[in-house]
């Protein structure tokens, strides 16, 4: 279950690295506290089996999903050196394998020439775009839809640079008829478009988007942490897929190879369409940066400290899994989104459930049937702690009411957000898994002492 023979490999790839520093002399290599480390291994083993089951199909809730094995044994052969990737002569291997691995994601959306590193996840990428936006916009706007990811209205207040949101339509995506009663006002600097927000898995209208940018002038970022990936997938809506082949369109993009790259945290990446932006990271550091002349990964960085163990993992496992649209890494992606497809079709056609609209990606919202958005989350709270407790991992989402009571007309608005319950189906094994999920959901949802929705 978690990989020992795939790790049984290990000791001979170190066997290998080993034979790189053979002409080294012989040094004192004791390690302190050797004597106590088998026990203090088999405390921490213990204690780290107090968390969810977030690398089985069961887990169904938040956006968990394991690195590849492969992933994981990089990381620690890497971690023998400890490379640091701010600087040639903390990570020279490693650097090359961050350069090569970053020009691989960025060739996803036909971007031959670009800037861009890893960075610590999408928060600190998002915040190197908004960054370059804001100096190259001084003073204007950064707007985002109100389904966009919370820590952009942050990253703005870091910043120092005015924020707004954005309203959205009934399926929470970016409204663009919203947007361009912002942009009339002459001060927006920057637009985040989201692909893939973090709730509901919505994919910001970019066609719609990148024609309002014709008529306005604005930087436009793409936040992609989520769902950048899925620009492989090819089983997307024609919506989604529309906007996806507009992705190199972007001025900046986000993709985080933490969430469906099959990394271990923490691994994001921004890139930028023009190199030239890396003037604006210019800095003197003559401490760090003398024993090559070329570029350092810390001189386009905001970041100075940074694994170069977690670019070795990415290098590995896109070698291994090559990111193309016709590989074994895109019909995973493919998987992911027929299972939510799958569920989906299921509690849509339960009529106790309400399911307000169809994944674009593979996170499906729904919520048990009920007179009010109290006793819908009243119910959708039972629901959730009933699972759990059947061995089914969901996730409860406070959405906008909206997006059911338009549909549901029927549905008493009471407050303007409601508890729903949300699944995140990303990893492949889910496809195989759905009827598990249905039987455990329809068990976890009814009982002689259940509120929640009755089986259909």
């Amino acid at each position: 279950m978690l990989d020992r023979e795939l790790f049984a490999q290990l000791p001979e790839a170190f066997r290998e690295m080993e034979r790189s520093f053979a002409a080294l002399p012989a040094w004192d290599a004791s390690v302190p506290g050797s004597g106590g480390m088998a026990q203090v291994l088999r405390e921490l083993a213990q204690r780290l089996g107090d968390n969810y089951p977030y690398f089985h199909p069961l887990y169904a809730g938040q956006m968990l999903k394991p690195p590849h094995p492969l992933a994981r044994m990089a990381y620690a052969l890497a971690t023998w050196i400890n490379p640091n990737n701010h600087a040639l002569d903390g990570g020279r291997a490693s650097s090359r394998m961050e350069k090569e691995a970053v020009a691989e994601i960025a060739a996803m959306f036909g971007w031959t020439t670009h800037l861009g590193h890893l960075a610590s996840g999408g928060t600190m990428a998002n915040l190197e775009a908004l960054w370059v936006a804001g100096r190259l916009h001084p003073g204007k706007k950064i707007v985002a839809s109100s389904q966009a990811h919370y820590t952009h209205g942050r990253i703005t207040g870091v910043l120092q640079l005015p924020f707004a949101e954005v309203a959205c339509d009934a399926r929470g995506r970016m409204d663009p008829g919203a947007l361009e009663e912002l942009l009339r006002q002459g001060d927006v600097g920057c637009v985040v478009a989201t692909v893939g927000a973090t709730a509901v898995g919505a994919v910001d209208p970019l066609p719609e988007i990148l024609e309002l940018r014709r008529r306005y002038p604005f930087r436009l970022h793409v936040d992609a942490a989520y769902g950048g990936y899925f620009t492989l997938a090819g089983n997307l809506a024609p919506d989604a897929r529309a906007a996806y082949d507009l992705l190199g369109e972007a001025d900046s993009l986000v993709i985080d190879p933490h969430k469906h790259g099959l990394q271990p945290y923490g691994c994001g990446t921004i890139l930028f369409r023009d190199p030239a932006v890396g003037t604006l990271y210019r800095h003197e550091s003559p401490y760090t940066y003398f024993t090559s002349r070329e570029l350092h990964l810390g001189e386009i960085s905001l970041e100075c400290s940074r694994p170069g163990a977690a670019a070795a993992a990415l290098w590995a496992t896109q070698r291994l899994l090559p990111l193309t649209r016709d590989g074994e890494f895109a019909r995973g992606l493919a998987a992911c989104r027929r299972a939510a497809l799958s569920l989906y079709g299921k509690l849509r056609d339960d009529p106790s459930v309400l399911t307000p609209f169809e994944p674009q990606l593979d996170i499906v919202v729904w919520a048990p049937r009920g007179a009010s958005t109290t006793e819908v989350s009243k119910r959708s709270q039972d629901i959730f702690e009933r699972a759990a407790g059947n061995g089914l991992h969901l996730a409860v989402a406070q959405l906008p009411a909206a997006f059911f009571a338009g549909k549901y007309p029927e549905l008493r608005v009471e407050q303007p957000r409601m508890a729903c319950l949300r699944s995140v189906l990303m990893k492949p094994e889910h496809e195989a898994w759905v009827e598990n999920i249905w039987g455990l959901l329809q068990k976890s949802s009814c009982g002689p002492d259940s509120t929640g929705m009755p089986t259909s």
